[in-house]
């Protein structure tokens, strides 16, 4: 086990009009779960594969512990690496895929056997061992193809959207399975994912990637909390922050018919910049639904469009009058729902509910 460090790694492919990855400086500690977070195409499989060997650093350095490995080959580097596609030889027992590996090491059948059921234990496969990958289910191959990293004792493990094949069920129920496994062996984990609530859910931290540059680092909550930039902002949290580009009142912005004070360390920053906007942001559950009875408080009001009812809560998608100006909002409701497609309802939000942002750069004011 071991800590794994990106020295302004840089990568560039020859179809690509900008690097896959730029610059990229990263530190993972030892034993730690890293997730590495963005949408398609942000290049965060590359860094996966850049530090697997598979692909080659043109700038920068990788660092694991204190081996420099950016020109090792891979077999050199002490990784492990589950894929998407999890690659089992169907002709072999899901045994025999596991101590693969260790076959072709030549190690001893005893010791080699011994590994491969201290891998089953932890991933609660024994029972499953004598049977072929075809007869096993999407969950269960994914364990055995996970039990195949751990039965290598590598410093180093790996996993490109490993549960991407299965359904929304057995992903929770995988996830929990692979994160009590790691906490366990205390193995340094990077995973990869375009998933956002399963990168909360598994992640000691995350790294948010866009066009190969990375966005912020931190614990779950200190991204939703404070996200940097508006692309974080609206990549994390589900449903994602309401982002309202708004001009510079007075004191403030108004938000439709709601006064929304700012902070003067905000209108200060806008102002050194020569904006005149400023773009608001507000999380659906931030949002404080106003009473029918109550028309003296002042609020937002909004059209119901759609209700989205996932049981523990409402997620609301509304429209505001058009004389607003504004587009869709989402807001997100306790309990049962209460209101339907063409209702009306009103929110307010209180001032230190709300994320400020640079309508220049889009960084966090």
């Amino acid at each position: 086990m071991s800590s794994v460090t990106f020295e302004k790694v840089t990568r560039r492919f020859p179809s690509g009009d900008r690097p896959a990855v730029d610059s990229l400086d990263l530190e993972i500690a030892d034993g730690e779960f890293m997730v590495l977070l963005g949408p398609s195409g942000c290049g965060k499989s590359t860094c996966l594969r850049l530090l697997a060997g598979l692909e080659d650093v043109d700038a920068g350095s990788i660092h694991i512990g204190v081996r420099d490995v950016t020109h090792l080959p891979p077999r050199d580097r002490d990784v492990a690496m589950v894929f998407q596609n999890y690659s089992l030889y169907p002709h072999l027992s899901a045994a025999d895929n596991i101590g693969f590996a260790l076959r072709i090491a030549r190690m001893p059948r005893r010791h080699a056997r011994g590994r491969v059921d201290f891998a089953a234990s932890v991933l609660d496969i024994e029972q499953y061992l004598e049977r072929s990958p075809r007869t096993l289910s999407g969950g269960q191959r994914q364990r055995v193809a996970t039990g195949r990293t751990l039965v290598l004792d590598t410093r180093v493990c790996l996993m490109d959207e490993p549960l991407s094949n299965l359904d929304a069920r057995l992903r929770v129920e995988t996830r929990g399975r692979i994160v009590r496994t790691q906490h366990h062996l205390g193995i340094t984990t990077v995973y990869v994912t375009h998933d956002q609530t399963e990168a909360m859910a598994m992640g000691d931290r995350l790294a948010v990637l866009r066009d190969g540059v990375l966005q912020q680092v931190g614990r779950p909550r200190e991204l939703f909390a404070r996200p940097v930039n508006t692309f974080v902002a609206d990549f994390i949290g589900s449903p994602p922050m309401n982002l309202f580009r708004l001009p510079l009142r007075t004191g403030g912005v108004r938000l439709g018919r709601l006064e929304v004070p700012l902070p003067r360390s905000v209108l200060g920053a806008a102002a050194a910049e020569g904006a005149d906007t400023v773009v608001l942001g507000v999380r659906p559950e931030r949002f404080e639904l106003l009473p029918a009875e109550d028309r003296t408080t002042p609020g937002l009001a909004l059209v119901v469009e759609a209700v989205e009812d996932t049981g523990a809560v409402v997620h609301v998608h509304t429209g505001a009058e058009p004389a607003e100006g504004l587009g869709p909002i989402t807001v997100r409701l306790p309990g049962r729902p209460t209101h339907g497609k063409g209702d009306t309802l009103r929110v307010t939000v209180h001032p230190d509910d709300v994320h400020c942002f640079s309508a220049v750069t889009g960084r966090r004011y």
